[in-house]
């Protein structure tokens, strides 16, 4: 896999069809994703052991609570109305705007709701980097030569906003259909995160109203991310370029502008110019792999421990100074990579190591770099029940894990990984069927 060079980047929330970005603060572009395995980018504390303990499981885990306002809509609605004119917003402007929003409850159960079983990794890659999808991104790289405008100005290869925009919109085809005020109304009124929803809605009125942008083009996700680059209307706002140079900022319509916004977005968020975002290494047989995902070394410090690049090239000068992160993504049986810098800045687009690991991949394959040099294995897809029991033994056990919830994060990868070492186990995070199995065995 060769580093992402100087040949002349973004942002979905959806259970396998991850948005934009992770968290809602201002510089990202979509609410938290339901994406399989998030994990944030800063290394993950070791465990301690348990305070109390937790009460008994039940059959299957519990849905993810809504927080149910105690008002109606109309009277939420009011109260924003009061809280956009205090912000300076004509309130008949804002009073016609909202008029015709109702509750949509098919947002609440996209927003609660987790999935019964979540795509293996392996599938989600070869699903996100299709070689459809490779093969549409080379003939896209070749056609739009203002591409070649975009690493000069931001840092951020084309290949990876091209990967960024299969992924998010297959290339501009599915922005999604939701009426982004309605989405963010009815976020806000749900009241998880309501100062959040309300600071997106009322930057929805604001691009109504000082951009010109009619409420009709204002479609996207159900989490409110628009464009061909989905993002959030705070994002937009902060981060949308011109890239054509039209006077206009156009994601919706624009490739230029909306893959300018995506390139603009990653170098705010750190990206390192001419660095790799990850590089396949092979590790050597037993390795401790307890430190994956949690330490971060520079390429000498791994080398070291045996663990040495895939495709035998020497280091460049740009990975050699950097500090990289070991992850297995599929267990110590799948691909291993180190994760560099900007493999967490794709993860502020979308924080999930399948995400960012199918935007580099794709963008490597469109560069014409090779395969993998260890393959995918073949995955078997845990049930939430599975993922949740395991969870709740692991607490159990004295590993905890955080509120249980069925969601394999880093806490949880961190937790298991620990009880695997002390139970004389291959230490690498990755839950199966037969480790479900036997956490539950080993619960007292």
């Amino acid at each position: 896999m060769r580093r992402l060079g100087p040949l002349l980047l973004l942002l979905l929330v959806a259970a396998c069809a991850p948005q934009v970005v992770a968290t809602p603060p201002a510089t990202k572009t979509a609410p938290p994703p339901v994406e399989p395995s998030p994990v944030p980018p800063p290394p993950v504390q070791q465990p301690a052991p348990p305070v109390q303990t937790p009460p008994p499981p039940a059959a299957t885990p519990p849905a993810p609570p809504s927080v149910g306002p105690a008002i109606s809509f109309e009277a939420w609605r009011e109260q924003f109305v009061d809280k956009a004119a205090a912000k300076g917003f004509d309130r008949g402007f804002v009073e016609q705007e909202l008029s015709d929003v109702t509750l949509n409850p098919s947002i609440l159960n996209h927003d609660t709701g987790q999935p019964e079983f979540v795509k293996p990794i392996s599938d989600y890659i070869r699903a996100a980097a299709s070689p459809a999808k490779e093969a549409e991104g080379r003939r896209l790289r070749l056609e739009y030569s203002w591409m070649n405008t975009l690493e000069p100005r931001y840092g951020v290869p084309p290949e990876v906003l091209i990967a960024i925009w299969a992924q998010e919109s297959g290339f501009g085809k599915v922005q999604g259909n939701y009426d982004v005020i309605s989405a963010f109304a009815t976020l806000a009124y749900d009241g998880r995160r309501r100062e959040w929803a309300e600071d997106q809605l009322i930057d929805a009125l604001s691009i109504i109203r000082d951009r010109g942008i009619p409420r009709a083009r204002l479609k996207g996700s159900w989490a409110g991310a628009m464009g061909q680059t989905q993002f959030i209307p705070g994002a937009y706002l902060e981060l949308g370029q011109d890239g054509d140079g039209d006077g206009k900022v156009d994601i919706w319509n624009d490739p230029a502008d909306a893959l300018a916004s995506a390139a603009n977005h990653l170098s705010k968020q750190g990206w390192q110019r001419g660095q790799d975002w990850a590089v396949e290494v092979l590790v050597p047989a037993g390795f401790d792999y307890s430190i994956s995902e949690t330490e971060k070394h520079p390429p000498a410090w791994w080398a070291a421990q045996g663990v040495k690049r895939a495709d035998g090239r020497p280091w460049p000068a740009a990975d050699r100074a950097a500090e990289a992160a070991l992850l297995v993504p599929a267990g110590s049986n799948g691909p291993a990579f180190l994760a560099f810098p900007n493999h967490f800045v794709i993860r502020k687009y979308n924080n999930s190591i399948a995400y960012a690991l199918s935007i580099g991949l794709m963008a490597d394959a469109i560069r014409g770099e090779p395969p993998l040099h260890t393959p995918w294995p073949h995955e078997v897809p845990l049930s939430r029940a599975q993922r949740f029991a395991a969870q709740v033994a692991l607490d159990r056990l004295g590993y905890p894990v955080g509120l249980p919830d069925g969601a394999i994060g880093a806490q949880t990868r961190a937790a298991l990984r620990t009880w695997q070492k002390k139970s004389g186990l291959v230490a690498d995070g990755y839950l199966t069927a037969d480790l479900v199995a036997r956490l539950e065995a080993a619960n007292p």
